[in-house]
């Protein structure tokens, strides 16, 4: 994908990036430190001081962590006394992530390393150990916690509630996501009460379960990812929730009873179809975190402006087109999230809220920024990605903690003047603008580590970059360079450079002294040859020099021994480089679009090699020696500008690692019969060939998953094919299919092919054995004895001795049979056998039979068997 169509996904994916990144300055940085909440309070008073509630941002899941250890009383007692310590200095990081709509919580904690056990009772693996005290029947599929207050049956398959396990034990914390829960019923209440937290994602849930009211202390509840419509109002007996999650459901209208729900800090309804937020939403005075993304808002709400304690706010994917003045009431608001909206313009009050931390408001159509930005001095993430702004205030450089600015997408011409006082500026990402210059100032933002500058008209790159000495990643693609940024060179911590799409002819040799490059993509710009100084770069692993002018190859690239990724593509290439095969770690290959005819069989060498792609070159016939490539499980050697190949080599099948596969736009006459040997295949394309039949073996692919035979030559479709249960995109089209019609693969449904194959067989079968029938009664003794040799079917000395006692009729029904079934064994079809049937009939001069045969077939045309 090239720079100038890859936005939407960059702009999604910057800010879980930034906080990958920057996730231990964060810990440490004052603006981004709570206190305790009142809920990691209360669980280190009434469970083991070392519990620690915790929220996985990523998967709507939460995390416990127990720290128990199994030691003496004397360092028991000493732990505790340290344990105590941590909870007196503990604080924590609340984080709010806009694609999962759930708090992540943070400790941090002076713990020893004796005491830090933790358990992910959300994780993908099963956690603890079944506890002693199950009887056997009951242990299967549990999982206890190490705390024994806590069991996960996450993807158990369980139908009913669990009530057996709740009277085997206290439980506080119950997980039963993915599995099939429709209900509560036979919970009693008293087994119920004592559930702190209850997540029941993924269970096909259609209706709330009655039986939530009793759950009277339950703090945390996730019933995302069910198809809930609507919320009944025993909910608000859950006066203790504090964390309520009702992701991904089809809820059309608010929760009337969620205002009871006095103690409710985060509320999280992403994904559902609401409308509209009722004013009584107000009264949830402890609302910290709200999320309300990809509903179907159109008015920014005024109640969420009175909500005193709110911190953070996802309204993203709605069709929200401006924002109140009430929101300068939000005083409290560190984090809003509005992607993906139809804003044109922020009103100034917003530029009120001066504890604000993050602010994404991409895909909007917002022109103007207004200088009141300067107020917010504690701005951490600034996300304003395809918006239609021409310039930024010059007051953006008083937003001094901002570290991750991100203006991709938009109409800027040139940065504000005064930006290199940010100081604090970690990535500065402005792709796919009209900025003409980088401003030489650039150097002053010593914490830089991301720059951006992608899509521009940028004709060169002031040699001062060379001071920002923390770069670890420049994108430089498509600009107007014409020579390559030496002050890149400088630059120590430099990993990844990205330049495709510019006008640079040579690389100098500065390159050389980038020993620490690991990615390097220099794809379509002007290079003649492959540059000796290329070769220094020890440390590369992925090099992209493809739609150059390349020729050759120095000797010398035998020492980049850590390359794993080479792309040539496009190039001039004549003969296949033989010092590539010396690069004994490389995995991907790729020497497609030059003029290569042949492979030296030095490529066996490459041992590890996992992807080859040399379609569209000149090669005569297939390249025997990549049969030698035991570790390769993509080949492409599609020639739609190349040579055509007219077969494919039986060594092929030798390649029992082989996936995917694709032989497109050739010449190729037929698939090699021992095809069903490339077990492990799994993509095969194949259009734009001549095949014209597909040998038995082919239905021995059972890992198929995508076949594409359009523009062939088949007729005919074995009725096996049902037997690819793997396979599930097809396509047959611009063949001239008869067994099926064309317009039954049309559909491109295996199960409709297939079932038509299937009712053609029990039709072909009836006529086989009407013809057999008319054979048996109409055939003379001579013309038997000619039939049968016709038919390879050798009279045995059974049947001379039965002639005198059985019928001429019932020995030749029986001779019949025993032919078909010996053709079954070479998988020959019914219809094939009647038409060698009837070819050896009209050998033999049998014509009153065909007669006959004929009429039979006119009239199994009109009816249906």
């Amino acid at each position: 994908m090239s720079e100038k169509e890859d936005t939407s996904a960059e702009a999604e994916n910057i800010t879980s990036q930034f906080r990958e990144e920057s996730n231990l300055q964060l810990v440490e940085e004052p603006g981004f430190i709570k206190e305790t909440s009142n809920l990691l309070k209360e669980a280190s008073e009434e469970e083991p001081r070392d519990q620690i509630c915790k929220t996985d941002p990523r998967n709507d899941t939460l995390e416990i962590h127990d720290n128990t250890s199994t030691s003496s009383s004397g360092s028991k007692s000493k732990r505790n006394e340290e344990e105590k310590k941590t909870l007196q200095i503990s604080k924590t990081i609340t984080r709010y992530d806009s694609s999962q709509s759930i708090t992540e919580t943070l400790s941090v904690n002076e713990m020893t390393a004796e005491s830090e056990i933790s358990a992910d009772f959300l994780a993908h693996e099963t956690l603890g150990k079944i506890s002693p005290q199950l009887t056997e029947e009951n242990q299967k599929g549990v999982d206890l916690g190490l705390d024994n207050f806590t069991v996960n049956l996450k993807a158990k398959g369980l139908q009913e509630f669990p009530k057996d396990i709740l009277k085997i034990k206290y439980v506080k914390y119950l997980y039963l996501d993915e599995n099939q829960i429709k209900s509560f019923e036979g919970a009693e209440s008293c087994d119920l009460t004592g559930l702190e937290i209850l997540s029941v994602q993924d269970n096909g849930l259609s209706t709330f379960p009655s039986e939530i009211q009793l759950l009277h202390n339950l703090k945390i509840l996730n019933v995302s990812h069910n198809q809930i419509s609507h919320i009944p109002k025993e909910i608000s007996q859950l006066r203790n929730i504090r964390q309520l999650f009702l992701n991904n459901n089809y809820i059309e209208n608010f929760p009337s009873g969620l205002e009871s729900l006095r103690n409710l800090e985060i509320l999280s309804l992403a994904k559902n179809n609401l409308r509209h937020i009722p004013n009584t939403l107000c009264i949830l005075k402890n609302l910290s975190v709200l999320n309300l993304e990809y509903n179907q808002l159109t008015i920014f709400p005024k109640v969420l402006c009175f909500l005193p304690k709110l911190i953070s706010l996802n309204l993203t994917g709605n069709l929200i087109s401006s924002l109140p003045k009430e929101i300068r009431e939000l005083k409290n608001l560190e984090k809003l999230l509005m992607d993906h909206n139809k804003l044109t313009f922020l009103p100034v009050e917003i530029f009120r809220l001066l504890k604000m931390q993050e602010l994404q408001l991409t895909d909007n159509k917002i022109e103007v920024i207004s200088h009141k930005i300067e107020n917010f001095k504690e701005l951490r993430i600034l996300i304003l990605d395809k918006n239609l702004l021409k310039e930024i205030p010059e007051k953006i450089s008083h937003c001094v903690m901002l570290e991750c600015l991100s203006l991709s997408d938009n109409k800027l011409t040139e940065l504000p003047k005064n930006i290199h006082k940010l100081k604090s500026l970690r990535k500065l990402h402005v792709n796919r603008n009209n900025i003409v210059r980088i401003p030489e100032d650039i150097s002053y933002l010593n914490n830089m580590f991301s720059l951006e500058f992608s899509g521009n008209i940028i004709t060169d790159v002031p040699i001062e970059i060379k001071n920002c000495r923390k770069i670890t990643k420049v994108k430089l693609s498509y600009n107007k360079i014409i020579h390559f940024p030496v002050g890149l060179c400088a630059l120590d911590s430099l990993h990844y450079l990205n330049i495709n799409g510019n006008y640079i002819s040579e690389v100098p040799v500065n390159i050389s002294f980038s020993k620490q490059l690991l990615h390097l993509e220099f794809n379509e710009n002007k290079l003649l040859i492959f540059s000796e100084h290329l070769c220094s770069l020890i440390k590369l692993q992925y090099l992209d020099l493809g739609k150059n002018q390349i020729r050759k190859i120095p000797a010398c690239i035998s020492n980049m021994a850590s390359l794993h990724v080479l792309i040539l593509c496009c190039n001039k290439f004549e003969t296949f480089p033989i010092d590539v095969c010396t690069l004994a770690n490389l995995q991907v290959l790729d020497f497609s679009e030059n003029q290569i005819k042949k492979i030296p069989s030095e490529i066996c060498n490459l041992k590890g090699i996992q992807k080859l792609n040399i379609s569209n070159n000149q090669f005569i016939y297939f390249p025997i020696e990549l049969c030698q490539l035991q570790s390769l499980e993509e080949l492409n050697i599609s020639q739609i500008n190349g040579t055509k190949l007219t077969r494919l080599p039986e060594e092929l099948f030798n390649m029992t690692q082989l996936k995917r596969l694709d032989i497109s736009n050739n010449a190729i006459r037929e698939i090699p019969r021992n095809i069903g040997e490339l077990k492990s295949l799994v993509s095969l394309n194949a259009y734009n060939n001549q095949i014209s039949y597909l040998p038995p073996s082919f239905l021995s692919l059972n890992d198929l998953q995508q076949l594409n035979l359009s523009g062939n030559n088949l007729t005919a479709l074995p009725s096996g094919i049902y037997n690819l249960f793997s396979l599930k995109d097809i396509n047959f089209d611009d063949n001239p299919l008869l067994r099926p019609p064309m317009e039954i693969c049309k559909g491109k449904q295996l199960y409709t092919i297939a079932r038509y194959l299937q009712k053609a067989d029990e039709r072909d079968e009836k006529i086989l054995e009407k013809i057999f029938k008319i054979v048996a009664n109409n055939i003379t003794e001579t013309n038997f004895q000619f039939l049968c040799q016709k038919l390879n079917l050798p009279i045995s000395e059974t049947d001379m001795s039965t002639k005198s006692t059985v019928s001429l009729s019932e020995r030749v029904l029986q001779a019949l049979d025993r032919w078909k079934m010996e053709s079954n064994n070479l998988s020959l079809t019914t219809a094939a056998l009647r038409d060698q049937l009837t070819r050896s009939l009209t050998m033999i001069g049998a014509y009153e039979i065909m007669d006959k045969i004929t009429a039979l077939k006119l009239f199994t045309c009109a009816i249906k068997f």
